[in-house]
């Protein structure tokens, strides 16, 4: 985030994208044009355009003369973009575990270990980047461009990490995510590529389930909630 050197080397696009997703700009939050021309040390023009690409992406919404928001996105928009996410996930998975031997494997089998030490000490931050780490390693590890360009749209969209980290604390969700996620490692590791897609779009799914509940499970979800949980 500002003031971190990765981010500070990444493009003007990509960082405001990332103050987005990240949650650093909450849903409906405004985006000041001037303030952050400011903060990134450019003109107001270059902020603007971001902006725009920011919403074809579907990320903010630019009301003109008032200003722009990060976009909310409705129930059905999250339960759509879950469904092609469990599609995405589940045929990454397949094709991972069709593949011979591939840096991914250890890396994911690192990310998994990683992951349940988090869990077991709580540490809800380092969790949220392992989550997505884990994701990612094994659309990458899937070896299909197409693939991936769909996915890191769809995620965006999501606002993948902003979920994590709103929901984490959900009572038994942090357990079974790590088990879910340890039953993937293993059917790719046996090279079960059936097994793999089928633990992935059951893992997805019971994200899903969970990030379409209230958060509140003796109250009920308001009309056009947006509630969700995680990984």
């Amino acid at each position: 985030m500002p003031g971190d050197a990765a981010f500070d080397d990444l493009p003007l696009l990509e960082r405001l994208r990332r103050l987005v997703t990240s949650g650093a700009y909450a849903p409906g939050a405004l985006m000041p044009e001037a303030a952050l021309a400011q903060e990134f040390e450019v003109s107001r023009t270059p902020i603007r355009e971001a902006l725009k690409q920011l919403e074809i992406e579907g990320l903010v919404e630019i009301r003109p003369r008032v200003g722009t928001f990060v976009r909310t996105p409705t129930r059905r928009e999250i339960v759509e973009l879950f469904q092609l996410k469990v599609s995405l996930e589940g045929l990454a998975a397949n094709l991972l575990a069709r593949r011979g031997p591939a840096p991914e494997l250890k890396a994911l089998a690192r990310n998994v270990a990683e992951s349940e030490a988090a869990a077991r000490t709580n540490e809800t931050e380092e969790y949220a980047r392992l989550v997505h780490e884990f994701h990612w390693t094994i659309v990458l590890g899937a070896d299909n461009a197409k693939l991936a360009e769909h996915y890191e749209r769809l995620m965006n969209q999501l606002a993948y990490h902003r979920i994590v980290l709103e929901t984490i604390e959900r009572p038994g969700r942090l357990v079974a995510s790590t088990a879910e996620h340890r039953s993937v490692l293993n059917a790719i590791l046996q090279k079960d590529a059936i097994g793999a897609e089928f633990a992935m779009r059951g893992h997805v799914e019971a994200s899903s389930l969970v990030a379409l509940s209230p958060a509140d499970p003796g109250a009920a979800a308001p009309s056009g909630s947006t509630e969700r949980e995680t990984a």
